[in-house]
């Protein structure tokens, strides 16, 4: 991600009011691990977004292993087997193999980082996907502000 991106997000998230939407930073042993029990690659955005502040809020709510307590416990592998297994007879369960949950909308339609590193939402009302941007860093530059 861009040197000037990542010092908003840190400014944004390291203020005393928002410690509960940054979590502990990912390990590169947790990280492995993850990669490894999904059979991903996740891709170097993302990874830089975990290695410097978990799970947290960047406009969405991006987890990762460890989330601030304001977006809940389901770490990236929890969402992705989750959602692997809710959705293993529809065709989206073949681009859910190659890719990582990373994020879910209000409706409960997951955002993934497919293995190209686009990022998709899948809406399980019509069985239609959106491209949201064409790679996290995009995602995150165009949904995160500082209030």
């Amino acid at each position: 991600m861009k040197d000037a991106l990542t010092e908003r997000l840190k400014i944004f998230l390291h203020r005393e009011d928002n410690r509960t939407l940054v979590g502990i930073p990912a390990s590169q042993e947790e990280i492995a691990k993850a990669q490894q029990r999904m059979n991903v690659k996740f891709h170097e955005d993302y990874i830089q977004f975990i290695k410097m502040f978990g799970g947290a809020y960047a406009g969405l709510a991006v987890h990762a292993f460890s989330n601030g307590s304001s977006l809940g416990n389901e770490t990236v592998v929890d969402l992705t087997l989750g959602f692997r297994e809710q959705f293993k007879d529809l065709p989206f369960a073949e681009v859910l193999r190659t890719s990582y949950v990373i994020s879910m909308n209000g409706s409960g339609d997951p955002i993934i980082i497919n293995q190209a590193g686009k990022v998709i939402i899948y809406y399980h009302d019509s069985g239609e996907t959106e491209l949201l941007a064409d790679s996290f860093e995009v995602l995150v530059e165009d949904n995160f502000y500082e209030w």
